[in-house]
């Protein structure tokens, strides 16, 4: 399908490479992709965002696609909240505009529920696209993990510097379709699977056969050689290098008063198995102004899985709320 050409703008130290759609003097909503995602992951909604009178903006993230990032162990606190979502800011900047509603899925949906915690003047509404807004715990969330899950747990694994990278990198056609599958499986089956099989360990998966993988291909061959084309250009590192922040983030948001004060929708999956529905449970405390929606039959790719009904939610509430 017909995707927009980048145009780049100067943010943060960053040459952000940004894909637009949607009147000029349409509301302005900036789509935030997570891992291992760029601003194509939206492909769906940016044309039906247009189509409803919205000014819809995609980037291609720090570290990410055609905008990439720094590299280097040195490099990995440039990969922070503070960093992401002063990249947003710098982008509104850039774009000249004073507010936006974000909408976030993956490790984007942790940005954008930042956004108005950490920069309350330039944000509108936020959209939370499988990810809901998680409170800060009372430890580290990476040894929270660890004890739960054990070294393999992939976002665990991720902390090593170099490793995941080099062994997605070796070979990003076969990452991609590990990634990007249909799991096959509901919620209700994956909670029914031995505890040994539930720990998370993407990458142990990965390392084995590929005939053994789960689930089905979910990509044409022209969406699928996008991305690979993307992350052969880009690499793994800079992506990897949000995980690796975890801990930073967590001591960084010490003392920041948890509560979004603006219209938040928060749409899930039902058989995401990562991103719980449940873990949207009780994010009123946090949001008060907050609607919620599951999305039947759908895995973690929303945005691929059940593009239809994602853009339905979403320009309903950005009409009602935003006009």
């Amino acid at each position: 399908m017909a995707f927009p050409e980048p145009y780049y703008v100067k943010t943060n130290g960053l040459d952000m490479a940004v894909y637009e759609e949607g009147p000029k003097d349409g509301v302005p909503v900036i789509l935030c992709h997570g891992f291992p995602e760029i601003a194509y992951s939206w492909r769906h909604q940016l044309p039906a965002l247009a189509k409803a009178g919205f000014r819809a903006i995609a980037p291609d993230q720090r570290g990410y696609g055609n905008t990439g990032g720094p590299k280097g162990p040195d490099a990995i606190p440039l990969y922070d909240m503070q960093h992401l979502t002063g990249d947003l800011v710098g982008l509104l900047d850039a774009l000249g505009l004073e507010k936006a509603i974000f909408a976030g899925h993956d490790w984007g949906g942790f940005v954008v529920w930042q956004m108005p915690l950490m920069h309350p003047d330039r944000v509108a509404g936020v959209i939370g696209v499988n990810t809901p807004f998680i409170p800060r715990g009372p430890i580290d969330p990476i040894e929270g993990m660890r004890m739960v899950f054990g070294e393999d747990m992939y976002i665990v694994y991720f902390q090593k510097y170099g490793e995941a990278e080099k062994l997605l990198g070796a070979d990003v056609a076969r990452s991609m379709r590990f990634w990007y599958r249909r799991s096959g499986m509901t919620l209700a089956e994956f909670d029914a699977r031995p505890a040994s099989e539930k720990n998370l360990a993407f990458l142990k998966a990965f390392q084995a056969d590929e005939s053994t993988w789960g689930g089905e291909q979910l990509l044409t061959k022209e969406e699928f050689d996008t991305y690979v084309r993307a992350f052969e250009k880009s690499g793994y590192e800079g992506g990897i290098n949000w995980y690796r922040n975890f801990s930073r983030n967590w001591r960084q948001s010490e003392g920041i008063v948890e509560k979004v004060n603006v219209p938040g929708l928060m749409i899930s999956a039902a058989d995401d198995y990562v991103l719980r529905p449940s873990m949207a449970d009780g994010m009123e405390q946090y949001v008060p102004d907050l609607e919620k929606h599951v999305i039947a039959n759908c895995g973690h790719w929303t945005q691929s899985e059940q593009p239809e009904a994602l853009n339905a939610l979403m320009v309903d509430w950005l009409k009602r709320r935003f006009g």
